[in-house]
């Protein structure tokens, strides 16, 4: 793992849509935000609604006529995919193979290793490259760092609603979400003019006597929304990823990949900056001190050279749209000169990319059908 420790065994949970090419080249890699599950479109073994159920299919955004459409649970999950809540062999065996589970022993996770984690599993499907990978909100960060780790393995991205390193705000919020759990997260990834227009100050109960329960609409909207999640997600998952939000930064690439062994037998630098392994100078810690300081960014995401679409929304307050820029810049002056950024203002807040099949949808089929030979990059607003 990225800060340490080993996970003797891994499993990895997908679901996919679509055939995959004789070439093996058709691939699109989902990848998924905090609380998602690798169920994003509705199919044969499970009926119900997928998470972007509307965005995959035939003709649609994700193409299952052109592409095969591979999401998987990221490590660390609750969906399937090793995480706190499977079963630790090694703490097993020492309990006399009494079943334990990791619980907080799991090992710390960050995007970088749920990344490798699913390279790890293309390579064992026999998928050598893919033809884009495509993530929202922490999905996002992780296409950004696919394409940074396995330039060679990674055709195009499209990152919606992500950050190229989480900003204070947004680590405050996720720190109060871990306290209140779901109710606050639920308000983070929505806005306040859909509010607005959906409940309005309407009461549940317009008869009920005035009190401290549960009156507003927008109030039982928000318990109904935390019970809902009590009894689907593992809340060790919650602190874990959330976590790796946290600590997500392009600034701080790995250089060497952990499970490199000749790598391990130097000094151990998987988790150093990169500024001090390309600088070698103890510049001020700009994630402590000086979180303006671009050209860290700009370094870390100088390995991203192929055709990016960046989407931001106008009235998202968890990723604000400024930082969607900020990935778009730092990658042009990095020298990618295939960056398209949008912006689209709309209601719905963070979960725009959910919500916005329009806009968001046509863009992100645009992205990933137009010819790579011929790219349109620019700015755009919608």
């Amino acid at each position: 793992m990225h800060l340490g420790g080993v996970l003797p065994s891994v499993d990895i949970a997908y679901e996919s849509w679509g055939t995959l090419n004789e070439r093996r080249d058709n691939v699109i890699l989902l990848t998924t935000g905090l609380s998602a599950s690798p169920h994003a479109k509705s199919h044969a073994g499970n009926r119900k609604d997928g998470w972007w159920e509307k965005f995959i299919g035939p003709g649609l955004p994700l193409d299952t006529n052109k592409y095969h459409i591979i999401c998987t649970n990221v490590i660390g999950g609750c969906f399937g995919t090793t995480g706190p809540s499977s079963i630790d062999p090694v703490a097993t065996h020492q309990n006399n193979g009494t079943p334990t589970r990791y619980g907080l022993n799991f090992p710390m996770v960050t995007v970088w290793d749920m990344v490798r984690a699913q390279f790890q599993m293309l390579d064992a499907l026999g998928i050598p490259k893919v033809h884009a990978v495509v993530g929202s909100s922490m999905g996002g960060m992780q296409a950004l760092a696919a394409a940074a780790l396995f330039p060679d393995k990674v055709d195009r991205i499209v990152s919606i609603s992500a950050a190229a390193r989480s900003h204070p705000y947004s680590i405050a919020l996720r720190h109060a979400q871990r306290q209140l759990a779901r109710q606050i997260g639920t308000i983070t990834y929505r806005s306040g003019p859909e509010w607005e227009l959906r409940f309005g100050r309407k009461r549940a109960n317009p008869n009920a006597k005035r009190g401290f329960k549960s009156d507003f609409m927008i109030e039982t909207y928000l318990e109904h929304q935390g019970k809902k999640w009590q009894g689907q997600y593992d809340p060790n998952s919650l602190l874990y990823i959330s976590r790796a939000m946290d600590m997500f930064d392009m600034a701080e690439r790995p250089l060497k990949d952990p499970n490199d062994m000749d790598a391990l037998q130097g000094p151990i630098v998987g988790s150093q900056r990169l500024m001090d392994m390309e600088n070698n100078n103890n510049d001020n810690d700009h994630t402590q001190t000086d979180y303006n300081h671009t050209h860290h960014l700009i370094n870390g995401m100088s390995a991203i050279q192929c055709p990016v679409l960046v989407i931001g929304v106008k009235s998202d307050f968890l990723i604000p749209s400024w930082q969607q820029k900020e990935i778009a810049t730092c990658l042009r002056a990095g020298g990618n000169h295939q960056v398209t950024h949008f912006e689209i203002d709309g209601v719905y807040g963070h979960d725009t990319f959910l919500l916005d099949f329009a806009n968001v949808g046509s863009a992100v089929k645009g992205h990933l059908e137009i010819d790579i030979r011929h790219p349109v990059p620019g700015e755009w607003s919608i």
